[in-house]
């Protein structure tokens, strides 16, 4: 009996140490509760607006347990595509090095108007967005602008789940939004 004692106690204290853990409880449970995937998020284009909305800021934001993207545009997302492959410039196929994986943003919308002006302006085609500092962003490119579509890169630390989803406004306006998990 004592015996059976002493190896319980023993049993129980390791457990207390982390040094057995019960697997099934642990392998159960997702990051954060994301359950996002890593493969290809795409929506159709959508006809339902007179015109192609167009874009007029990239901006990024840290969360606690991802990173997020944003692509402003003045008008309702028409569809977009985006996909882990390698980044090339949306008019040339040039291939374009980021620092970390590409994830590829592609949105049906220009960032130019009619008359060929831009629609969105920056300064530095390689960094779009200051993402130093952050957990799963390492850099946001520029891809370019080409027959109503523009195209965004997205360098990010690995291979890891990520969504994409639209919201409405402000206005008539919408923003496409990617989040990127820290990690499985």
């Amino acid at each position: 009996m004592k015996k059976l004692i002493s190896w319980l106690a023993a049993l129980v204290l390791a457990m207390g140490l982390g040094l057995i853990a019960p697997s099934s409880a642990t392998a159960a449970t997702p990051y954060c509760g994301i359950t996002w995937g890593s493969t290809a998020k795409a929506r159709s284009g959508e006809a339902t607006t007179p015109r192609y909305p167009h874009v007029t800021d990239v901006r990024a934001g840290q969360h606690r347990c991802f990173d997020r993207l944003v692509i402003d545009l003045d008008g309702k997302v028409r569809g977009y595509d985006v996909r882990y492959k390698g980044f090339e410039g949306i008019g040339s196929g040039d291939p374009i090095p980021l620092h970390g994986t590409d994830l590829v943003i592609s949105v049906n919308a220009p960032a130019y108007d009619g008359k060929g002006r831009a629609t969105y302006e920056f300064d530095d085609p390689g960094a779009l967005v200051d993402v130093h500092g952050y957990r799963t962003f390492r850099q946001v490119a520029w891809g370019g602008s080409f027959e109503a579509r523009t195209s965004v890169g997205l360098g990010v630390r690995a291979r890891l789940p990520f969504r994409v989803f639209v919201l409405e406004g402000p206005g008539k306006g919408s923003r496409l939004v990617v989040d990127v998990a820290h990690r499985w």
